[in-house]
């Protein structure tokens, strides 16, 4: 049996599949974010075809 774990992301940005560097801005742009102090991470969105920087945290 398998189980999920749900759990609130918040999505910083968003970066296009299509672009000619692939993840490579949203990789950057996550670094530069964890540099700042929060917790991100790049994600695949495949619905949207797009990258996604997410936190775990809630941002405002």
């Amino acid at each position: 049996m398998a189980t999920t774990n749900t759990q609130a992301r918040t999505v910083l940005e968003r970066f296009s599949a299509g672009g000619p560097r692939g993840s490579w801005l949203a990789e950057e742009y996550a670094a530069n974010q964890r540099a700042q102090g929060t917790n991100a991470q790049v994600v695949m969105d495949l619905r949207t075809d797009q990258f996604l920087v997410v936190t775990d945290t809630t941002t405002q």
